[in-house]
């Protein structure tokens, strides 16, 4: 699957996710079907009361219509009786068995689209959140950080030379890279961190109710690790990141959180700031 999401892969999640909703919506109904069979069994089970205390009752005068019941009528509304249970049974078996089974087919059915849904939201080589989760994501935290007022950091990462690793030492070796890189950033960065693969070799970090201050302690964290997994596996090519940190500004939009990080990541990856 495409990693950056192009429009068919975008429709087709949305399609996904309104089907979701439209089988929620559906298995909702059928509960509502199993409250009016259990209304109906009550109702049911209430006359054959009424008319168990007919038979059992010859001379009970109802309060209602004041009649006495006579019994020549006895064999007759036995028999009526019998054929509304008989009925009715049948009635409660085929509603329960048709509904159990389309419950069953809009459940497989339910599982199958989250698992698409799912699926279409992860990078197959990284195993990482794609840039379509991302654009789902980030939104979603910047309008919460905008709403409540809590910091935000992002971190927008992407590895130092990597279309000439790919052309000198083959595309294996540059999947390689990316797939550690991918394990370094999941081992540093919090388990309430979203780490995302961007497009091609670049990532993004997410990093809610986090200050740019301590955004750039977890990158000196992540250098390190960088520094001891080159210095202990010793690849064909060194793995090396270069980043750029965006803290969000209240009232700012997504776009332009990731403008600024990308904006700080080509100042330092051309070395016009310093790089800590």
């Amino acid at each position: 699957m495409p990693i950056d999401g192009n429009h068919n892969g975008n429709g087709r999640g949305l399609d996904l996710s309104e089907r979701s909703e439209q089988i929620q919506h559906q298995i909702q109904f059928l509960s509502s079907r199993d409250f009016q069979l259990w209304s109906i069994a009550l109702l049911v089970i209430l006359v054959l009361m009424a008319g168990f205390a007919t038979l059992v009752a010859p001379n009970m005068v109802w309060k209602v219509q004041l009649l006495r019941t006579d019994a020549r009528y006895f064999p007759q509304l036995f028999f009526g009786l019998i054929s509304l249970v008989l009925l009715f049974n049948i009635y409660i078996v085929a509603q329960k068995r048709e509904l159990n089974t389309t419950r069953k087919a809009l459940i497989r059915e339910l599982v199958f689209n989250e698992r698409l849904e799912n699926l279409s939201l992860v990078d197959p080589l990284t195993q990482l959140y794609n840039r379509r989760a991302l654009d789902q994501m980030l939104g979603k935290e910047v309008t919460r950080a905008n709403r409540q007022g809590t910091p935000l950091s992002i971190v927008l990462l992407d590895l130092d030379h990597f279309k000439a690793t790919n052309e000198n030492l083959g595309t294996r070796v540059g999947d390689e890279l990316l797939v550690m890189a991918s394990k370094l950033l999941r081992a540093t960065f919090r388990g309430s961190d979203s780490v995302f693969r961007y497009g091609g070799d670049e990532f993004i970090v997410v990093m809610p109710e986090t200050t740019e201050t301590q955004a750039e302690q977890a990158l000196k964290r992540l250098s390190a690790a960088v520094e001891r997994w080159n210095a202990e596996s010793r690849p064909q090519r060194d793995l090396s990141l270069s980043w750029g940190l965006g803290a969000h500004v209240i009232g700012s939009s997504s776009t332009d959180l990731l403008q600024t990080a990308n904006r700080k990541m080509f100042l330092k990856k051309h070395n016009l700031v310093p790089v800590f």
